[in-house]
């Protein structure tokens, strides 16, 4: 079936370099011949039928806005059956003849569904958790990672100058990606992850240690997803507090790292990625996600994506914290 029209969204929660991958599959498309529909709000808008024509100049002036223009939303009701169906029957109203999904894993196993319901589906993986298999990197990870990373520095300058504990804490609920490579990437003194196992004690010990070693200061990255969170380690300490030598303060960073312009790395990837979509879906491929591999890009079927949650690279984790020593 030759494709004439295709539909883009933007699932899930955003990230800095949406935008520039929205850019990059409107402009691709249409300079193969083909027109392109938006779908406001992501399956959510998908199911109500929240569609929008889509020109070259539409998406002009966007690459450097963090967020979505399409906007997004989470869909539970997207889950079952029927939000399926409606989806379907919406796009085929519409004379879409293919999509393409920009998001995390849930978004993923949302394109596979009607991926398996007959739909010509291409997923782009953006999310800053970096948590999709089937890329070295997704949309948004290094800019936020750069958020958290210049966050963690300026805690570190103030730290120092009072002799203080830090207690930063990064987004990442079921991964661990952002934590670690902050934490190592800034110099922690110890990074607390849900992949890796950890005690209260082992906060208060690195803590304690490092104010009798004589150091100025000691960062502690946490994500929020951890054993442990930031408040949970704060209040422990302050039963503690005669113990670990360092007053210790807490710093949550929250929403922060998902917005702000995109770095560059995020906007060439996330042009990258855009093009190449439309490039697969446009010569038939069908139910795969598209992502970089060393500095490939490759298509992966979703299935294979959407199988096991990407694991942290554990050489990193252990590298952290001998480094921290």
């Amino acid at each position: 079936m030759a494709i004439r029209r295709i539909g883009v969204l933007t699932s899930g929660s955003d990230g800095p370099g949406f935008n520039p991958c929205l850019c990059a599959v409107v402009r691709m498309a249409i300079s193969l011949g083909v027109e392109v529909v938006g779908v406001r709000r992501g399956f959510t808008g998908l199911m109500n039928g929240e569609f929008i024509s889509l020109s070259a100049r539409s998406v002009g002036g966007i690459v450097h806005k963090g967020g979505t223009f399409l906007g997004t939303s989470p869909s539970v009701e997207f889950a079952g059956r029927r939000g399926q169906m409606e989806a379907l029957r919406n796009l085929n109203e519409a004379e879409i003849d293919g999509l393409i999904v920009i998001g995390g894993d849930g978004t993923m196993r949302g394109a596979q569904q009607l991926h398996e319901l007959g739909f010509p589906v291409v997923g782009i993986p953006g999310t800053i958790d970096n948590d999709v298999p089937g890329t070295d990197f997704s949309i948004g990870f290094d800019t936020a990672l750069n958020t958290a990373l210049d966050a963690i520095d300026r805690i570190k300058d103030t730290a120092t100058s009072l002799q203080r504990a830090f207690l930063v804490e990064v987004m990442g609920r079921k991964s661990g990606n952002l934590a670690l490579m902050a934490g190592l990437a800034g110099g922690a003194e110890m990074v607390g992850i849900p992949e890796e196992d950890f005690e209260l004690d082992d906060v208060a010990r690195t803590i304690t240690d490092a104010y009798v070693k004589g150091k100025a200061h000691c960062i502690i990255v946490v994500a929020e997803g951890a054993r442990f969170n930031a408040t949970a380690i704060a209040d422990y300490l302050q039963q503690r507090r005669e113990e670990a030598g360092f007053t210790v303060r807490m710093t949550i960073l929250g929403h922060v790292q998902r917005g702000g312009s995109p770095s560059a790395f995020d906007r060439l990837l996330a042009t990258r990625l855009g093009a190449f979509a439309v490039e697969r879906l446009v010569a038939g491929e069908r139910g795969v996600m598209v992502g970089l591999v060393g500095n490939e890009i490759v298509a992966t079927p979703l299935a294979e994506v959407i199988a096991h949650p990407k694991a942290i690279d554990v050489g990193m984790f252990h590298l952290a914290e001998t480094l921290a020593k």
